[in-house]
C-alpha cells in the first residue's frame, strides 16, 4: 500500500518546531535549568534525599512544558477528537515521535521518563474501551488534564515477559456489605507510584498457572491500606521512578475491575502495537540525531591535519548505520500506515510480527548509532558534555521494557514458522 502523502504532516511540524522556539527553549534556558539537560543533568534531576527519585523542580519544569502544550493543542495530538484530541493516526504519530527525538533532549522531548509533548494516553484509551461508564467520567477527563495519574502494575520480580504465570492472588471477599476482592502479591518496576493517583494492579482471580485466562484487572487508589512501596529501584537510566511494592490484604470493590473479570490480558495489551511501533519510531530519532551529529563533527576534526570524515573506517561505519537506518525507518511507516487501515484485533493477527521487526531492528540501530557516536567523537564522546550516553543508557531499556528483543524475535518467528498468525 501506499503511504500518506509527508507533506500533509509538514505544516504540523513546522508548528510544532515554532512553539518550542518560542515556548520552550526559553523556558529551558530560564534561571539556571539547563542543569536539567547539560553536564549536570542526572545530578539535578535525581532527589538524592528521598531514595533517588525524580527531583520534584525537575518534574515541576516537565509539568510545565506539558502544560503548554496542552494549551497550545499538541500535547492531546494522538487522542480521539471526541476527546478535544486530534485524532492522529499511527503513521503521523509515528513521524512526529521521531522528529521530536531527532532534536535530541529536551523540554520538547526527554528520553529519561518518556515525556514529550505529543503525548501517548494509552490509559485514557483503556479506560474509553474498557471502562464503565462510572470510570470513564472519573478517569478519562483527569487523564487528559494532568488530575489523574494511572501506574502499570503487571510485573513481578519472578515474572516479567512470562506475565501468565504472575503470582499476585485475587480472592473474593465481601466487605461492609460490599462484594469485592482481597489482593495479595508483589510487583516490581511500578514506574510512576510515587506521582500516580492510581495504580491499575494485574492479578490471578480464576484459572491455572500460564493460562491466559484467569487474570483481573484492578484500578487500585494510590494510596491504598495494605499496598507498601519497599524499595526504589535504581536503573542504569537514573533517577527512579521504579518501584519494588507488596500488597498485603489490599481490599477492593467489585467496582475496581477494569474491563471483564479474568480477561485483564487484553486490557495489558491494549495498546502494545502502537507503543511498540512509536517506540521504533522514537529509537529512529536517536538514530538520526547520533549519525547526524557523528558526520558534522567528522567533517570538522581534524587529525594528523586532515578531516576525520576522510578515513573509511569512519566512513563506512557510519554508511552502514544510515544504510541500516533508512531501511527500518521505511518499513516502520510502512507498517504504521497499514495499522491505519485496520482494527486493533486484525493487526493482531496480520501486523504483530512486522511491528516486532520494527521495535527489535529500531531499538538495536538505536544502541548503535549511539555506541558509533561516543566512539567518533572520541574522548568528548564519553564525556557528559555530549547526549551520546544518554540516548545509549535510554534505548538500551527499550530492548527489555516493551517486549524483550527476544520476545520480538519469539513473535517474529512464531509467524515465520507458523506457530502463530496466519501463516
Amino acid at each position: 500500500m501506499s503511504q500518506p502523502d509527508p507533506a500533509t504532516l509538514q505544516p504540523f511540524l513546522d508548528e510544532l518546531d515554532a512553539f518550542i522556539e518560542r515556548e520552550l527553549a526559553p523556558l529551558e534556558a530560564e534561571g539556571d535549568n539547563r542543569r536539567f539537560f547539560d553536564h549536570r543533568r542526572e545530578y539535578a534531576r535525581t532527589d538524592w534525599d528521598d531514595n533517588g527519585k525524580p527531583h520534584p523542580d525537575w518534574e515541576a519544569l516537565l509539568a510545565e512544558a506539558r502544560r503548554r502544550a496542552r494549551e497550545a493543542g499538541f500535547l492531546g495530538f494522538a487522542l480521539p477528537a471526541e476527546f478535544g484530541g486530534g485524532d492522529a493516526s499511527n503513521w503521523q504519530m509515528a513521524v512526529v515521535r521521531e522528529h521530536l527525538v531527532a532534536k535530541g533532549i529536551g523540554l520538547h522531548c526527554d528520553l529519561q521518563n518518556e515525556h514529550a509533548i505529543v503525548g501517548n494516553f494509552p490509559t485514557t484509551l483503556a479506560f474509553r474501551d474498557f471502562g464503565t461508564e462510572a470510570q470513564k467520567a472519573a478517569f478519562i477527563p483527569g487523564s487528559i488534564n494532568g488530575g489523574v495519574a494511572v501506574a502499570f502494575g503487571l510485573t513481578e520480580p519472578a515474572h516479567g515477559s512470562d506475565a501468565t504465570w504472575l503470582e499476585t492472588r485475587a480472592a473474593p471477599c465481601r466487605r461492609d456489605g460490599v462484594d469485592g476482592w482481597l489482593l495479595n502479591g508483589e510487583k516490581m518496576w511500578t514506574t510512576g507510584a510515587h506521582a500516580a493517583t492510581h495504580i491499575l494492579i494485574f492479578a490471578r482471580s480464576e484459572g491455572e498457572d500460564g493460562d491466559a485466562r484467569g487474570i483481573t484487572c484492578f484500578v487500585m487508589p494510590n494510596p491504598t491500606p495494605g499496598f507498601t512501596i519497599e524499595e526504589w529501584l535504581w536503573t542504569f537510566n537514573m533517577p527512579t521512578d521504579h518501584p519494588r511494592v507488596s500488597l498485603r490484604d489490599v481490599w477492593l470493590p467489585d467496582s475496581a475491575i477494569l474491563g471483564e473479570p479474568g480477561l485483564g490480558l487484553a486490557v495489558a495489551q491494549h495498546f502494545v502495537h502502537e507503543n511498540r511501533i512509536r517506540q521504533a519510531a522514537s529509537s529512529l530519532g536517536t538514530a538520526r540525531y547520533c549519525i547526524g551529529e557523528s558526520v558534522a563533527w567528522a567533517r570538522q576534526r581534524h587529525t594528523f591535519g586532515r578531516p576525520l570524515a576522510e578515513n573509511q573506517a569512519i566512513q563506512f561505519r557510519l554508511a552502514e548505520l544510515q544504510t541500516d537506518y533508512e531501511l527500518i525507518r521505511a518499513l516502520t511507516l510502512e507498517v504504521a500506515a497499514r495499522m491505519d487501515t485496520m482494527n486493533k484485533r486484525e493487526v493482531a493477527k496480520a501486523l504483530s510480527d512486522k511491528v516486532a521487526m520494527c521495535n527489535y531492528r529500531a531499538n538495536r540501530l538505536a544502541c548503535e548509532a549511539a555506541d558509533a557516536a561516543i566512539q567518533v567523537h572520541g574522548g568528548l564522546g564519553y564525556s557528559r558534555y555530549k547526549q551520546f550516553e544518554h540516548h545509549y543508557r535510554h534505548h538500551r531499556r527499550y530492548r527489555i521494557t516493551e517486549g524483550s528483543d527476544e520476545i520480538q524475535l519469539r513473535k517474529i518467528a512464531g509467524h515465520l514458522f507458523g506457530y502463530i498468525g496466519t501463516r
